[in-house]
């Protein structure tokens, strides 16, 4: 039978009910609540009942240092209200069946392992380029969570040992919403009335100032995956979010990385860089598979 799958961000909730190989046979979406967690379950409960004669399971991505194995939220990303919860337990007050939940850039890996371009990878990493950088770590075939749940948070990765501050952080540096912020700087207009497309523009049309901003932005993204290529050494580095859409990112990290190996005075593994299959339907594929992995049996 089908399940339900919820990707619950922090501006909507997407949501499709999905067979065992992933085909999605109905999607919709609805705003998500950010008052209260009992506003959050109210909404749960109302997908649930449009499409409960479908489903027997629900399988759920989300922000958040989660256990998947229990279901707590130590620390609740941009829901604020669902720290210290067991969004399990939460659920099984209102719906009574089984719910699987795991962190949404986690699931992001998930869905290139399961299907996407690392399912033939024992190692790999999966970055993926949003409001931060989120993501996560294949081990042996396997997400590797860590002892807190934390591996994959990129976003905290600190860059500048003389700046020991937020602002040193690789989300304000690395993520799209820090290329927008800084192509908005030189062009002199409000980050809030510009987004990714627009940058991508103006680098189409050569406009220097930006593409400075872009030099400086894919370096240190290429910077960051030759550090964790020296820790991880896997196979693949993915680079996901709607950013990784446009060629010329992944062209131009990959010629970054060579600049980097071309520096040193030695010989190293190289990192091979590719975008995610997925994007847009990456939470709800690997949510979905991170469910099965839950529950084998189905």
């Amino acid at each position: 039978m089908r399940k339900l799958v919820l990707d619950i961000g922090g501006t909507l909730i997407k949501y499709a009910v999905m067979d065992n190989k992933a085909e999605i046979f109905q999607r919709g979406e609805k705003s998500t609540p950010l008052d209260k967690i009992e506003s959050l379950m109210t909404t749960i409960k109302e997908i649930y009942e449009e499409v409960k004669s479908e489903v027997n399971g629900i399988a759920i991505s989300m922000p958040g240092n989660i256990d998947s194995s229990t279901g707590y939220i130590y620390s609740p990303g941009s829901l604020l209200y669902n720290e210290n919860i067991n969004i399990i337990d939460k659920i099984h007050k209102y719906i009574n069946l089984p719910v699987s939940v795991e962190n949404d850039g986690k699931s992001a890996a998930l869905a290139e392992v399961w299907k996407g371009n690392l399912s033939n990878c024992l190692d790999g990493i999966v970055m993926i380029l949003g409001t931060g950088i989120g993501g996560g770590i294949i081990k042996d075939g396997k997400l590797h969570k860590g002892n807190h749940f934390f591996a994959g948070e990129f976003s905290y990765i600190m860059q500048d040992i003389n700046s020991l501050d937020f602002n040193s952080l690789f989300a304000l540096k690395g993520s799209t919403s820090a290329l927008v912020r800084e192509a908005a700087n030189v062009k002199k207009v409000f980050p809030q009335s510009i987004n990714g497309y627009d940058v991508f523009k103006w680098i189409g049309d050569n406009d220097l100032e930006v593409l400075k901003v872009f030099e400086k932005f894919t370096m240190n993204l290429a910077m960051q995956i030759y550090n964790l290529q020296c820790i991880l050494d896997p196979e693949k580095v993915l680079i996901g979010g709607g950013i990784s859409k446009q060629p010329i990112l992944i062209e131009k990290i990959k010629t970054d990385l060579e600049k980097i190996y071309e520096t040193l005075p030695f010989k190293i593994p190289h990192a091979v860089v590719d975008t995610c299959k997925y994007f847009n339907d990456s939470n709800l594929i690997g949510a979905l598979y991170n469910y099965y992995l839950q529950f084998p049996e189905e």
